[in-house]
């Protein structure tokens, strides 16, 4: 239960991070966000790991736990994170949201190919519904409606930055788990986090550096900022939920909750950054869509079933693997 709650969280505060990221981009660039978030969430996580023993069970660590930490952080922040704030600066944090929801079959794909799981009839409803999104998005290269004044999507660097997203945000709860192991507990899921926000800063400041450093950041928005600094704090407290979320509930149960940030995306876009985002009944059903494609997809099967008043015979046939 705790750890089905905690991923409740880590969800509503990445939906808040995603429309503070959204007004950041607006007048300031990617990685300049990059700089800000990532770094910030590193003194946060030194105190989390304190509280919660962290240190100590760090030093307990195989060499492996540290490679898949530090891979996670380059994969989720750098990777993921970079490509998620250029589809947002490119197709508004609505729009974008439909491709990067693509990230749930990254990880079907990876824990199919690594953990062994399978694909019953279900999933694979799921699947289609998902894949329903980005068809959404791509009918609307040649539309105007819904679009606020002045605000012209770039659909090319938008699809390709939101696969990018899919990419990186799909493989890294694996990696988490592989890093993880059988015996995870909170300690290690906060370590993890510190870990993997380190490994990532150190490549954030490479990338700055080779873009120009000081004089690059100085062409920062100032205004950017404040929304980019909020992002971090936000975005922070998500990562810690879902790090700890993990070590306390299966994969299945916290990546489909963990969906339900898109539609906090929504709630949270709406209300700051309405001129700024399309929001039209179209993008707003293939969101919701995508949601109840990524439940089918991660969440027990039998369970879902039986919470929907299927009958035994309907829920062996539903149940049934397709690989």
């Amino acid at each position: 239960m705790l750890g089905a709650i905690l991923a409740f969280a880590s969800a509503g505060f990445f939906g808040l991070n995603n429309a503070t990221v959204r007004r950041g981009v607006l007048k300031s660039t990617a990685l300049h966000g990059m700089a800000i978030t990532v770094p910030a969430g590193i003194p946060l996580f030194m105190v989390f790991a304190a509280l919660f023993g962290s240190y100590a069970a760090m030093a307990k660590w195989p060499l492996a736990a540290w490679g898949w930490m530090v891979g996670a952080g380059i994969v989720h922040f750098v990777l993921g994170r970079f490509g998620n704030y250029r589809a947002t600066q490119a197709l508004g944090a609505t729009l974008s949201t439909p491709i990067q929801q693509l990230s749930i079959l990254v990880s079907l794909a990876l824990a199919s190919a690594f953990l062994g799981e399978s694909v019953n009839l279900v999933n694979g409803l799921g699947i289609l519904i998902i894949l329903l999104g980005p068809a959404v998005v791509m009918r609307r290269r040649n539309s105007a409606k819904g679009l606020p004044e002045g605000f012209v999507p770039e659909y090319g660097p938008g699809l390709f930055w939101g696969f990018i997203c899919a990419l990186g945000y799909g493989a890294s709860p694996l990696m988490i788990v592989l890093g993880l192991g059988q015996t995870r507990s909170l300690a290690d899921s906060v370590g993890g986090v510190l870990v993997s926000y380190v490994a990532a800063a150190v490549v954030v400041a490479v990338l700055i550096a080779f873009s120009g450093g000081r004089r690059y950041m100085r062409s920062l928005d100032r205004g950017s900022v404040g929304w980019f600094a909020a992002s971090a704090a936000f975005v922070a407290l998500s990562q810690f939920f879902r790090y700890m979320a993990l070590a306390l509930a299966p994969v299945s149960v916290v990546v489909p909750i963990q969906r339900l940030s898109v539609v906090f995306r929504i709630i949270f876009n709406a209300m700051l950054n309405r001129q700024h985002e399309v929001l039209d009944r179209g993008v707003i059903a293939a969101i919701l869509m995508s949601v109840l494609g990524a439940i089918a997809l991660t969440a027990d099967t039998r369970a879902l079933l039986d919470l929907l008043g299927f009958g035994p015979d309907a829920i062996r046939v539903l149940s049934r693997k397709l690989y």
